[in-house]
């Protein structure tokens, strides 16, 4: 039986994120490719879009691509000349975004990138590339601490960052855990209240996900 905050959010999906045909061929492709079911739920893909429209970002950096869902809700804040570069460190999952993104009519705003996300973005970095105006991070947990240190190094004063999944069901609670996710997100949450270049808090969501959060953070002084 569907439980009332479920039922919730199907009711705000079907008010605020009807009739999304790129979106919703995006799921049933990376279904249909059985790639792991993790991705944001449609509520907080149109979240995640709106904050980015709020800064009005024209660059945008993606941690964890997957099949590229959460990606077509951040590339749809773009203005026509902006671009979304998005890291994937998985060759299977990084062949379905490319074709999602393809037909969504979207390729030519969305720069994928294949490998361990460190090294891109430390490529990204020795590159010169442009900072960015939006950072959203939902990758691999253990790397949090790191990703926030290349995030803010990326970034400018106004850049929002946004973490995904730093709840995990109240596990974070457990200091004494030996789940090196837990531990890699107790440890952002400590970075992001010590952070003196940020202003940063966390929130917790319920919904079709289940329980977790988002950590949010806007860059003061990088």
């Amino acid at each position: 039986m569907e439980k009332p905050f479920e039922a919730v959010d199907r009711y705000f999906e079907s008010l605020y994120t009807p009739g999304d045909e790129a979106t919703s061929a995006a799921l049933a492709a990376n279904a249909a490719a059985r790639l792991p079911a993790i991705d944001v739920s449609p509520a907080q893909g149109k979240f995640l879009q709106i904050l980015a429209r709020a800064v009005r970002a024209r660059r945008i950096l993606e941690i964890g691509t997957l099949g590229g869902y959460s990606s077509l809700w951040l590339a749809g804040a773009l203005p026509g000349d902006g671009r979304l570069i998005t890291l994937e460190v998985n060759a299977r999952h990084a062949a379905v975004a490319r074709e999602n993104f393809s037909r969504a009519g979207l390729a030519d705003r969305i720069e994928l990138r294949e490998g361990p996300a460190l090294e891109t973005l430390a490529q990204l970095e020795s590159a010169g590339a442009d900072r960015f105006d939006f950072i959203f991070i939902d990758a691999d947990k253990p790397n949090n601490p790191q990703y926030l240190s290349w995030a803010i190094r990326l970034s400018h004063p106004g850049t929002l960052i946004v973490f995904d999944n730093v709840v995990r069901d109240g596990t974070i609670l457990d200091d004494r855990s030996r789940d090196a996710a837990v531990q890699g997100t107790r440890r952002l949450h400590e970075l992001l209240a010590a952070e003196r270049r940020i202003s940063a808090t966390a929130i917790q969501t319920v919904g079709v996900k289940g329980y977790d959060g988002f950590a949010i953070a806007v860059v003061v002084d990088p």
